[in-house]
C-alpha cells in the first residue's frame, strides 16, 4: 500500500491516518520515496525539508495515537511556495538576489499549517519573484503531462508537486494568474480566496494591491480543508479579513440545485482556444445536469486591466525590491528586470488610470453578481503551449504575465485572471478535460467576494460528476 499512498487525494490521506490504515510517518515515507523518484526529473522543489518534516511526522504520530487529531491537515505532507517565510531556513523567492535570505520568522500561513499539525515537506520552485519567467541560472520545473509544454506561472513547482504526487497540497501565490495558470497547466485544483481572506504577513510580494494567497490540491474538497486551515484575520497583516470562514466542509455536500451561474459566451470563445471553449462549455452542461441554472450575462470590460496589469504590478514590485534594484541590478534574470525598470518608469497618473479602471470593473461585477451566483470561465485562453513558443514570445519582449509596455498585445493571456486580481474576487480553477494530445484544461468560476464556501461546493459537485481531476500523468522515472 506504501506505493499508492501518493496517489491518494489529501482528504482520502486524512481518512486513511484516522482509520489506522497508515500512520504520518509512513505517508512521509512513501512521499519523500516518490520526491527521491520524480524530483530529478520535475524539479518542482527547491528544497525537500526531509529531517523537519520527519520531526513534524513523529509529532503528529504521536498526538493521533494520543486521541488529540487537530483535523485533516494533522499529518499530511504539504509543500509551500518558496515565497513564504519559513524561520531558519532559506526563502530566496525564485531569485538569486536573496540566496541568502533567512527569515528569523515563520510567514503566518506556514504557522497556520503548523498548528495544524500539517507536515511541511518542502519549498516549491516559482518564477523569479513570482514574476512572469524564471531566473535563467535555475532550474524550471517540469510538466508531468508533457515535458515540453509550459508548466504555468508563478507557482510553477506547486502546481508540478501536486499533479505529481510530491505532496498532497501545496500553497500558490496569485497576482495575475499565479495559481490558475499552474493550475490549468498542470491539471489540478486551484483556489484563489478573496482577496485578504488568508494573510500575506512574512509572504514576498510581488505586488501588495494584488497578492493573493492559496490552496493547490487534487480536488475541491481538499482545497476547502487546506484554505480552512490558513484562512483568519492577522493582525500583522492589516488587509486581512476579520469576517470568519463558513465551515467549507459542511457546505460542500449542499448540492448545486438553484445556483444560478452566469456566461458571457462571447468572453469565453474569443480569442480563445476551440478545445478550451468548447471543453468550458462542455463543463456548464455537467452544472445545468445538477440543477444549476444558466444565465447569459455579460462580463465587464476587462481589456484595460489586463493591458495594465503590468503598470500596477510593476510599480508595487520596485517597492518591494527597492533594497536590491536598481543597486544589484546585475544579479536579476531579465524578466523581472524588465519589470521592475517598467515599474520605475510608469507614472503615477498611468497608475492612478488602471486603479481608476479597477474601481469601474468591481462596480460593474458587483451589478453583475446581482444576477447570477458565480459567473463560468476558461482558466486561461489556451492549452499549456510548448515551453519553446513562450521562450519565443519572451524574447526581447516582456514575459506574458509581465506586459510590460506591450501589455496590450500580451493582454488577451490574462484576459480570465487579471481581471479577478483587481477585483479581489474568489476563484476556483477546476480540471475540465484533456486535448487531443493529452493536455489538461480548464474551467474557472468566480465568486462574490467572501462566497469561498459556493465555489467549493459548486467545484465539489461538478467533481462528483466527473473524474478529471483523478486523472494522473504516466510518469516514468
Amino acid at each position: 500500500m506504501a506505493t499508492e499512498l501518493p496517489g491518494l487525494d489529501l482528504l482520502e490521506a486524512a481518512a486513511a491516518l484516522r482509520g489506522g490504515e497508515t500512520s504520518p510517518t509512513e505517508l512521509l515515507r512513501a512521499t519523500l520515496a516518490r520526491i527521491e523518484r520524480f524530483e530529478p526529473q520535475l524539479h518542482a522543489y527547491v528544497r525537500v525539508l526531509a529531517d523537519g518534516a520527519a520531526r513534524q511526522a513523529e509529532r503528529a504520530e504521536a498526538e493521533i495515537a494520543r486521541g488529540e487529531a487537530r483535523g485533516p491537515l494533522h499529518g499530511v505532507p504539504i509543500a509551500i511556495k518558496d515565497l513564504c517565510a519559513t524561520k531558519g531556513v532559506p526563502t530566496a523567492a525564485g531569485t538569486t538576489v536573496l540566496a541568502d535570505r533567512r527569515p528569523d520568522h515563520d510567514a503566518t500561513v506556514v504557522e497556520k499549517l503548523a498548528d495544524a499539525g500539517a507536515v511541511i515537506i518542502g519549498k516549491t520552485m516559482l518564477t523569479e519573484g513570482a514574476s512572469g519567467e524564471h531566473h535563467p541560472d535555475l532550474v524550471e520545473p517540469v510538466n508531468p503531462w508533457s515535458p515540453g509544454h509550459w508548466p504555468g506561472v508563478s507557482s510553477s513547482g506547486s502546481g508540478v508537486a501536486v499533479a505529481a504526487g510530491l505532496c498532497f497540497g501545496a500553497l500558490g501565490s496569485d497576482t495575475g494568474g499565479s495559481i490558475r495558470f499552474p493550475s490549468a497547466a498542470c491539471g489540478v485544483t486551484g483556489l484563489k480566496p478573496t482577496y485578504g481572506r488568508v494573510s500575506r504577513y512574512g509572504v514576498f510580494p510581488l505586488a501588495a494591491s494584488l497578492d493573493h494567497i492559496g490552496p493547490m490540491t487534487r480536488s475541491a474538497a481538499d482545497a476547502a480543508a487546506l484554505l480552512q486551515g490558513i484562512a483568519g484575520h492577522d493582525p500583522n497583516d492589516p488587509t486581512s479579513l476579520r469576517q470568519a470562514l463558513p465551515d467549507l466542509a459542511a457546505e460542500l455536500t449542499r448540492g448545486i440545485r438553484g445556483l444560478r451561474i452566469g456566461i458571457d459566451e462571447t468572453y469565453c470563445t474569443e480569442h480563445t482556444a476551440p478545445e478550451v471553449s468548447e471543453a468550458v462549455l462542455a463543463a456548464s452542461r455537467v452544472l445545468a445536469d445538477l440543477g444549476a441554472d444558466l444565465a447569459a450575462v455579460h462580463v465587464p470590460p476587462w481589456q484595460a486591466l489586463a493591458a495594465g496589469w503590468s503598470a500596477v504590478c510593476g510599480v508595487e514590485a520596485a517597492m518591494a525590491h527597492a533594497e536590491t534594484f536598481p543597486a544589484r541590478a546585475d544579479e536579476y534574470g531579465p524578466g523581472l528586470r524588465r519589470l521592475l525598470e517598467h515599474g520605475l518608469q510608469t507614472s503615477g497618473a498611468d497608475y492612478a488610470a488602471v486603479q481608476a479602471e479597477s474601481a469601474a470593473f468591481r462596480g460593474r461585477l458587483a451589478e453583475t453578481f446581482e444576477s447570477v451566483d458565480v459567473l463560468l470561465c476558461p482558466s486561461m485562453p489556451m492549452p499549456a503551449p510548448p515551453v519553446e513558443a513562450m521562450r519565443q514570445l519572451r524574447g526581447g519582449r516582456p514575459s506574458p504575465s509581465e506586459g510590460g509596455e506591450d501589455g496590450a498585445a500580451l493582454a488577451p493571456l490574462m484576459k480570465f485572471t487579471a481581471p479577478y486580481d483587481f477585483s479581489g474576487s474568489p476563484t476556483i480553477s477546476l480540471p475540465c478535460g484533456f486535448t487531443g494530445s493529452g493536455l489538461p484544461l480548464s474551467v474557472q468560476l468566480v465568486g462574490r467576494p467572501l462566497e469561498e464556501a459556493t465555489l467549493c461546493r459548486a467545484g465539489h459537485a461538478y467533481q462528483g460528476a466527473t473524474d478529471w481531476h483523478r486523472r494522473r500523468p504516466a510518469l516514468v522515472s
